[in-house]
C-alpha cells in the first residue's frame, strides 16, 4: 500500500475498534446494544455518530507518523496534539456536547502515529503489538510529569484532579507504559479466544472483564471513590471465576452485574477504552476481524 492507502486502512481499523467496543453486549454499566448503561446523555447511536466524526483524525495521525523525521519521538506527540484538539471539537459537535471518545482520541491517535512511523521505516502493512507499544512508550515518555506539576495549578483537568486525590495516572499512565494493562491482560485473552473460534461478541465481553480486574479506572473514581473501584474489580474477578462470558452461569452473572451497575450509576469507561485499544492492537498485528 502507498502512504495514502495505508493511512485510510489504519483509520478504518481505528473506527472499527470504536464500533466493536460499543456494540459488544452486555457490558456492565456501559453503553451497548441493549441499553444506555449508567448514562442518561448517550446511547449506541451517540457513539456511532462520534466514531464517524473521527475518521479524518485517525488518517491525519497516521500521516503525521509517516512524515515524522525527528530523532526525539516525543516531538511526534507535539505534532498530533493540535490535530487531537480539533478532533475533540468535531466529536462534541457530533454528539451535542457529550464526551464519548476523548480518552480514545488520545490513545488511538498515538497508536495511529506510531504505526505510521513504523510503516515509513520498514514498509510493512502489519506491525506487532509489541513494536507498536514500545514506540508508544517513547512517544509518550514522561507524559505523566504533567500530572505531578498540576499541584501548583488552579484550573485542574479531570485527570489532574484524580491524580491529586488518588495518585492514579489514568489514560496518561496507560499510554506512557505502552498500554501495559492491555499487553498483559487484554491481548493474551483476545488472541487465545479468537484462535478457539469463540464468537467475537463473547470474546470482547470476556476481555472487558479481565481488563476491569486490573484497570485503575478513572471513570469509576470520578463518579465514586476507591472503594467502588475495588468493588468493581472484585465483581469482575468473581464473574471470571464463574466462567466470565464463556459459560451459561457466567453470562447470567454478567447480566446481573449490568443491572446492578446501572442502578448504582457505575460505569467502567476506562476499561471500555482499554478494550478498544486491545481490539485495535489485535487487528494491527493480525489483520481485520
Amino acid at each position: 500500500m502507498n502512504n495514502n492507502e495505508f493511512s485510510i486502512y489504519i483509520s478504518k481499523i481505528a473506527i472499527k475498534s470504536l464500533l466493536y467496543e460499543v456494540t459488544a453486549s452486555p457490558k456492565p454499566g456501559l453503553v451497548d446494544r441493549f441499553n444506555k448503561g449508567a448514562h442518561k446523555d448517550m446511547d449506541i447511536f451517540t457513539f456511532i455518530d462520534s466514531s464517524v466524526s473521527l475518521i479524518d483524525y485517525f488518517y491525519k495521525c497516521t500521516i503525521a507518523g509517516i512524515e515524522f523525521d525527528k530523532e526525539d519521538y516525543k516531538l511526534l506527540l507535539d505534532m498530533i496534539r493540535p490535530i487531537g484538539i480539533e478532533a475533540e471539537k468535531l466529536m462534541f459537535e457530533a454528539t451535542n456536547g457529550v464526551n464519548t471518545h476523548k480518552g480514545l482520541i488520545f490513545s488511538l491517535g498515538i497508536i495511529c502515529a506510531a504505526v505510521g512511523y513504523l510503516h515509513s521505516e520498514n514498509g510493512d502493512d502489519n506491525q506487532t503489538s509489541i513494536d507498536i507499544c514500545n514506540l508508544v512508550k517513547l512517544i509518550a515518555k514522561d507524559i505523566t510529569k504533567e500530572l505531578e506539576e498540576s499541584k501548583n495549578k488552579e484550573n485542574l483537568t479531570y485527570g489532574e484532579k484524580l491524580y491529586l486525590e488518588y495518585g492514579v495516572k489514568g489514560i496518561r499512565g496507560e499510554v506512557e507504559s505502552g498500554f501495559e494493562t492491555v499487553q498483559q491482560h487484554g491481548m493474551p485473552i483476545i488472541e487465545d479466544l479468537l484462535i478457539k473460534d469463540t464468537h467475537i461478541n463473547d470474546v470482547l465481553v470476556h476481555v472487558l472483564l479481565n481488563l476491569m480486574v486490573y484497570s485503575e479506572d478513572s471513570n469509576i473514581l470520578g463518579r465514586h471513590n476507591m472503594d467502588t473501584l475495588n468493588f468493581v474489580k472484585d465483581k469482575a474477578e468473581a464473574a471470571l471465576k464463574h466462567g466470565g462470558f464463556l459459560t451459561p452461569f457466567g453470562k447470567i452473572y454478567v447480566e446481573e452485574m449490568d443491572k446492578y451497575f446501572i442502578d448504582k450509576n457505575i460505569s467502567p469507561g476506562g476499561s471500555a477504552d482499554l478494550l478498544a485499544v486491545t481490539i485495535m492492537l489485535y487487528m494491527l498485528e493480525n489483520g481485520e476481524l
